[in-house]
């Protein structure tokens, strides 16, 4: 687990919403409790950086949240802010069940199967409309493994080590 002062990336601000200033993000994961109880984000800059801002108010949309910032109050205000990733500290974040994870904790981990063998390096996560997929590089390439229950069998956080069951055919070329 990391330190609670570490930015840890949430969500990405999708587009604007409204005439108001307020922000269309996604949120990286499927609870959107933890983003609608912060009091300020961050958001990565283009060139690297981050800029720290009060949340005046926040809701969900549907699978989406609508943040309003205390910054700004129209929509010229915010457009240089659409595309940009959304952080929070992890000390304002809330302590998940012990079956899930924020993305952070899996980007890295090694990934191998149940008798062993090393798939390679968990390195991105792919938001579907079922179910999240993992991007698995080693080996000289790239696995999707979708995340399921019956295919991910232990996440170990510890070790940095995921263990999946492979559904048939996955990996035949």
């Amino acid at each position: 687990m990391s330190s609670g002062n570490e930015a840890v990336l949430i969500g990405k601000v999708s587009a604007t919403h409204g005439v108001r200033g307020q922000l269309r993000v996604t949120p990286f994961s499927g609870d959107v409790d933890s983003m609608l109880a912060l009091r300020t984000i961050m958001l990565k800059k283009p060139g690297g950086g981050m800029e720290a801002f009060a949340v005046a108010a926040s809701k969900a949309h549907g699978k989406k949240v609508i943040v309003t910032l205390k910054a700004f109050d129209n929509i010229n205000q915010v457009l240089h802010l659409v595309g940009r990733e959304l952080y929070a500290l992890r000390s304002q974040l809330p302590e998940l069940p012990a079956d899930e994870y924020y993305w952070c904790d899996l980007l890295g981990l090694e990934v191998v199967t149940g008798e062993g063998e090393s798939l390679g390096q968990l390195v991105d996560i792919i938001v579907t409309g079922s179910n999240d997929v993992y991007v698995v590089q080693g080996n000289g390439r790239e696995i999707l493994i979708p995340a399921l229950a019956d295919v991910v069998l232990d996440v170990d956080s510890d070790a940095r080590r995921m263990t999946v069951s492979l559904p048939e055919g996955l990996l035949d070329l």
